[in-house]
């Protein structure tokens, strides 16, 4: 049965011809997980795009930074290969309304080669498509959940611009997690994303106040890893078009303050057998619970964390939300329910999963999920055991190993991973390692920050 909100091409042919839509968005992320893409008039898309004119757009957007700057270090593009085109390929099993904007429709694309047709290695969803290649071949499924935060402001977006981003006005003057009051005065915003969410196709469980002022979760159903990556980045896109469409902001900045908690991108995830009939997870009724497969696979999880952290953790801003007590992990240990902890087992039975802490709400999902799976595969090919279970408030933790400080350390410690570099293959972790490197060159070598200002401007 057709889930609410999805099209076929026989529909959007039929809502064309009545004009309930008139625009299709055919849309990809890039590197740093935004949306870019082309708007393009219903028959055309159907007649050429699915034909043998196809969709193209400049390679140049899997290698440029936040600016849209083209980045020097990639082989994959650059000035002297004379920055061309690829192709953007419909996957017509993500058309569906766009129900936030007029008469829209709007479709993902994965990206291929100009000449070969084949598929572009280095663009996210297809970085994730290889390693869900992988676990199939190895006799696995892993479904994930992301819980993404956000902070909502009483400010347009343009006017915080045009303000350099200072004063932003949280929608809440006091931290609500829970709060049904304060979450009642932000519902006529917080509706409109749930209930456009569900009429795009994408099924969202419930929303919630977080532990900040103004802070908010929206929580998408678990499934399996590439419908849930493409979820959550056509919400994460679609609240700041719904927020700029009512005069307000909103921010998935992994730290927007230091006065505030961080906004996290808890990554639940759990193996399944290949065709994901069968959860892998549960190993009976003795605590901990765990099957040999879920220990092998935390074990991955755990090992590797240091080593995948830029995969989860992508920016300088990023490395700000590890603080003390701040509800973001400081160390890589495991407990059951334990949110003190960078790994957390929860649920029962076949809801049995881990959630990993690391990511912040800025993460690539498609990275991030990807990494999640290579580090868990890995796991468990090679029976990687986890560490005895941790108890007790694990900032406080001794002698344990801890999340990077910081971009620095974080490129670091991936630039030295076999298991990425094996898992992705050279020429992509080349380009995502390259990716790392020049957000941290960009930052060190171009930048100077208020805090400097303040600090040094008179009295350096």
């Amino acid at each position: 049965m057709q889930r609410q909100g999805m099209l076929t091409i026989e529909e959007l042919q039929e809502l064309s011809r009545n004009n309930r839509i008139d625009t299709v968005l055919c849309m990809f992320t890039d590197l740093q997980g935004r949306y870019m893409g082309k708007r393009v008039l219903p028959d055309f898309f159907i007649e050429e795009i699915l034909g043998a004119e196809g969709l193209h757009a400049c390679l140049y957007l899997l290698a440029i930074d936040m600016e849209m700057e083209p980045l020097p270090g990639y082989k994959y593009a650059s000035w002297e290969t004379g920055y061309g085109d690829f192709r953007m390929i419909p996957d017509l099993t993500t058309l569906r309304w766009c129900p936030w904007i007029d008469k829209t429709a709007m479709v993902l694309c994965d990206i291929a080669d100009e000449e070969t047709s084949e598929p572009v290695a280095v663009a996210p969803r297809q970085i994730l498509k290889d390693q869900i290649a992988k676990a199939a071949a190895q006799g696995y499924q892993v479904k994930t959940g992301s819980e993404l935060e956000f902070y909502l402001f009483k400010d347009p977006f343009d006017d915080l611009a045009e303000r350099g981003y200072r004063d932003p006005r949280p929608s809440s003057p006091y931290i609500m997690d829970y709060h049904m009051l304060q979450t009642t005065k932000d519902e006529w915003f917080i509706r409109q994303v749930r209930n456009h969410m569900r009429g795009a196709g994408i099924p969202v469980e419930f929303s919630k106040g977080e532990f900040g002022k103004g802070q908010h979760e929206i929580n998408i159903t678990y499934s399996d890893a590439l419908s849930n990556a493409d979820h959550h980045a056509i919400y994460k896109h679609g609240a700041k078009e719904i927020a700029a469409l009512n005069g307000v902001a909103l921010t998935f900045m992994a730290k927007w303050t230091m006065a505030e908690a961080g906004s996290s991108c808890h990554l639940h995830s759990s193996v399944w057998d290949v065709d994901g009939s069968e959860s892998l997870m549960w190993g009976g009724d003795t605590p901990p619970h765990m099957s040999d497969t879920f220990r092998w696979y935390l074990g991955g999880l755990m090992t590797t964390a240091r080593e995948m952290a830029w995969m989860y953790a992508p920016f300088v801003n990023s490395y700000k939300r590890y603080q003390l007590g701040s509800w973001a992990p400081t160390a890589i240990v495991w407990s059951r329910d334990n949110r003190t902890c960078g790994f957390r087992t929860v649920g029962e039975h076949t809801g049995f999963r881990v959630e990993c802490r690391l990511p912040g709400a800025d993460a690539n999902p498609y990275l991030a999920f990807a990494a999640t799976i290579a580090s868990g595969m890995w796991g468990i090919r090679n029976k990687v055991e986890p560490p005895e279970m941790f108890l007790g408030n694990a900032y406080e933790a001794k002698d344990v190993p801890r999340v990077p400080t910081s971009l620095h350390e974080a490129v670091e410690t991936f630039r030295g991973s076999t298991v990425a570099r094996d898992a992705f293959g050279d020429f992509v972790f080349e380009h995502l390692l390259n990716t790392a490197e020049q957000e941290q060159i960009i930052f060190d070598n171009t930048c100077v920050t208020d805090w400097e200002l303040a600090r040094y401007f008179e009295r350096g």
